[in-house]
């Protein structure tokens, strides 16, 4: 299987649920199985099984979680028999193949009937009226801003099915969310608009940022001393209590007497390692939780993906091209500028700016696989003779450590 989240915002830029697609099925080697947009499975429900083996609070904690399900795979038993997750934390997603007739209406009733929540994509504005009796069962209506006029949906939805609410699908830009997020009529946000680095401007960096970023300096220049960095670290209170919390989770010893004491308790190799993340994660202070999340997992699946592309010697590299993949949308910055403002090596640099060189195609696949874009995945893997359990392993083993690090 294959599996990805993807995010949906509240107007204050905070998460408000996360969809869950999945596959199972290759799309190259089985061209005749194109099912339910970036979801497949006939008969099952990958998304609700995956909740099963996982739990919901690891793949997405104290939010929902918007499954999609096929014209098939509706008819389930299996989704009343689902006992393992609250149901008021799952929403059914759907799309224009549940058609107005009877066996469906039937089916969505007995669905909301124990307890779920039901959701709609991919209509076209013509077929509104068509699948009205359909949509007066469903609490949330996808709409995508590139094919639908948003504003004319949000009236017709208010005079016609006035207790749906909008989700604004394909957002591109922070300034067409900036416009949309003062009408109340827009329960959520979904898009690439929030990975969009602003690049027009102030391109200046706060005093703040400019610390961190000395220090990512310092720790990535091969020479680096670890005396040295613990005392910039100790000269910020974030940093500190991370870092014992850090090394509090590694020992039982509680006689830890200095800041010094702690980054040898870790070693060169780690300090490093984790001061990246940490750092990283506060720079990230100012934007939306998810760029720290999307940061993170980045570097664990890359670094994960390096035996599959034979690079495990350039682990190291692959988390820090990850964490760093990210860095003009937190210094808002063309790429090129952000980087030089850290150090890190030519292939990484080659990777994140030229989208070239040995690190790149590991890079190509983390960022197609999170957007959910199964055929190319399916594509890239069959290229390298890559396995798809092995790739989902990485996958599943980020979101697992991104829960440990960031909520533990």
């Amino acid at each position: 299987m294959l599996a990805t989240l993807i995010p949906l915002f509240d107007k204050d830029l905070k998460v408000f649920a996360y969809s869950l697609f999945s596959q199972k099925v290759d799309l190259l080697k089985n061209p005749g199985m194109q099912g339910f947009g970036r979801n497949d499975g006939a008969g099952s429900v990958n998304g609700l099984d995956l909740i099963k083996d996982m739990g919901i609070d690891t793949l997405a904690n104290d939010v929902d979680v918007f499954v999609p399900v096929g014209n098939i795979a509706v008819f389930s038993p299996d989704i009343e028999l689902q006992n393992f997750v609250p149901r008021k934390r799952i929403v059914l997603l759907f799309d224009h193949l549940i058609t107005p007739d009877e066996n469906y209406l039937k089916r969505l009733d007995e669905l909301k009937n124990v307890g779920y929540r039901l959701a709609m994509r991919k209509l076209q504005v013509m077929e509104f009226e068509e699948f009205k009796p359909v949509l007066s069962r469903m609490d949330y209506i996808f709409i995508d801003c590139k094919k639908v006029d948003v504003t004319k949906a949000k009236i017709y939805f208010k005079q016609v099915h006035p207790k749906i609410r909008i989700i604004v699908g394909n957002l591109t830009t922070m300034e067409k969310f900036d416009e949309l997020k003062e009408d109340d009529a827009y329960a959520a946000f979904e898009g690439e608009f929030y990975r969009i680095p602003i690049t027009k401007g102030d391109a200046s960096v706060s005093p703040l940022k400019a610390n961190y970023l000395q220090l990512l300096q310092m720790v990535n220049d091969p020479d680096f001393e670890l005396t040295r960095a613990a005392d910039v670290i100790g000269r910020d209170t974030a940093l500190v209590l991370e870092l014992l919390k850090m090394v509090n989770r590694m020992t039982v010893n509680n006689g830890i007497t200095t800041i010094r004491h702690a980054a040898a308790m870790l070693g060169q190799k780690e300090l490093k390692r984790w001061i990246n993340t940490a750092v990283t994660k506060e720079l990230c202070s100012d934007k939306p939780n998810e760029i720290t999340r999307l940061s993170l997992l980045r570097a664990k699946f890359a670094e994960d993906l390096a035996p599959l592309y034979d690079l495990k010697i350039k682990s190291s590299e692959l988390f820090l091209m990850g964490l760093f993949s990210v860095l003009d949308i937190i210094l808002d910055m063309p790429m090129a500028e952000a980087l030089d403002k850290v150090n890190v090596s030519k292939d990484i640099f080659t990777a994140l700016v030229h989208h070239d060189g040995p690190l790149a195609p590991v890079m190509e696949l983390v960022l197609q696989y999170e957007n959910a874009n199964w055929q190319e995945v399916s594509r890239l893997m069959m290229v390298r003779e890559q396995d798809t359990d092995e790739v989902y392993r990485a996958y599943i083993g980020a979101v697992r450590w991104y829960r440990d690090v960031f909520y533990a």
